[in-house]
């Protein structure tokens, strides 16, 4: 079996661990403070590798010379004087998995829908394609295949080719270099924009929780975006737009306004993302409070004249919290309760973050 072949089945068989304990990956954040890049390491427990273990010659043991019970086999422990446990150690390897894989991942285990982007939106990106071989280039780009067989076609039309001694030593006139061009191809992009209510109602768990479906949501649609931009607005009684850290660690006191997160979430649309070339989809989480019945249907207007003409779709995730009324989620659902380009979800615990997942991304929108 080739080393390639061993690396596909160690890779079927992570995929496997990780499929297996998936719900777990999704409810609990350690792994995605191990992201780099476009990989995440995860933990995998208990995948066994065997191996063998060579003694010394003629050192005894197994098989040479008397034993007697008690006797440690070279290289083992002997007795000891401690108690014996009675559960098994665990063994943890850290694996790098990619993004992509995850997300493909949590299709297969939440059964979701490929994602068609909305219209004709799409940015247009330059890239290099590499075209043929050139008798000229940078040395970095030099084609070691192509350079000796243009050697070896010169040294057997000069005759100079011996099969007995076939050394084949390049010179300049040789060398072949890859050649590129700059292709511009149309690739569709999106944006994502992430509002929170950071009002005092709002704890560490409910920031957690949204931590953790804001990971996912960003992994599926990555999928299908090659482009993916984030933003983060967070808001009490007035909104400001802020990193990704600040967005998560933030904590805030007094009313809350929603309508202000709204409305700078309309303004960074309007002035940046052009309807023509960006899927855009803003994500809301509260706790369902609002300042007042007038703000609620200052919101409700919004959605309804500015967001929903706009948006591939508008998500809601109501996080509940012993101090949250729960009240804006009712009025959503009062207000529009057929939409198509409106998905809320309810998130009561962690144990909950899967079927939200499944809320948001199950219309494949």
């Amino acid at each position: 079996m080739s080393i390639r072949e061993d690396h596909n089945r160690f890779k079927q068989i992570v995929r496997g661990k990780i499929k297996e304990n998936f719900k777990k990956y999704i409810t609990h954040g350690e792994m995605i403070g191990r992201q780099e890049k476009d990989f995440v390491k995860i933990p995998i427990p208990q995948i066994d590798i065997p191996r063998f273990k060579y003694g010394p010659k003629q050192s005894g043991g197994v098989g040479q010379g008397q034993g007697g019970p008690g006797d440690a086999v070279d290289g083992e422990q002997g007795p000891g004087g401690g108690q014996a446990g009675d559960t098994p150690g665990e063994h943890v390897l850290e694996i790098d998995v990619q993004l992509e894989e995850l997300a493909d991942i949590l299709g297969e285990e939440l059964k979701l829908p490929r994602i068609q982007p909305k219209g004709n939106k799409q940015l247009d990106i330059t890239r290099i394609k590499y075209s043929g071989l050139s008798p000229v280039g940078p040395e970095g780009l030099r084609h070691f295949k192509a350079s000796y067989k243009e050697a070896l076609k010169r040294s057997i039309a000069s005759g100079t080719y011996n099969p007995e001694d076939p050394i084949i030593v390049p010179i300049r006139r040789d060398f072949r270099y890859r050649s590129y061009k700059n292709v511009v191809k149309p690739e569709s992009s999106a944006v994502v924009i992430y509002m929170m209510d950071v009002s005092g109602s709002m704890g560490d768990e409910q920031k957690e929780i949204v931590r953790l479906e804001s990971f996912w949501i960003n992994a599926w649609l990555k999928r299908h975006y090659k482009g993916l931009e984030t933003r983060f607005i967070i808001h009490d009684a007035s909104a400001k737009e802020v990193d990704e850290k600040t967005f998560f660690s933030t904590s805030e006191s007094g009313g809350t306004l929603i309508s202000s997160a709204y409305r700078l979430c309309q303004k960074i649309i309007d002035e940046e993302y052009p309807l023509d070339r960006w899927n855009i989809y803003p994500f809301h989480f509260s706790d369902g409070d609002n300042w007042s019945g007038e703000d609620t249907r200052l919101c409700l207007n919004l959605m309804k004249e500015f967001f929903f003409p706009r948006v591939n779709m508008f998500g809601y995730g109501q996080v509940e919290s012993k101090y949250g009324s729960g009240q804006f989620l009712k009025d959503l659902e009062r207000e529009f309760p057929n939409s198509e380009l409106l998905v809320t979800s309810r998130i009561p615990s962690r144990e909950k973050i899967v079927d939200s997942i499944k809320d948001f991304l199950g219309k494949g929108k």
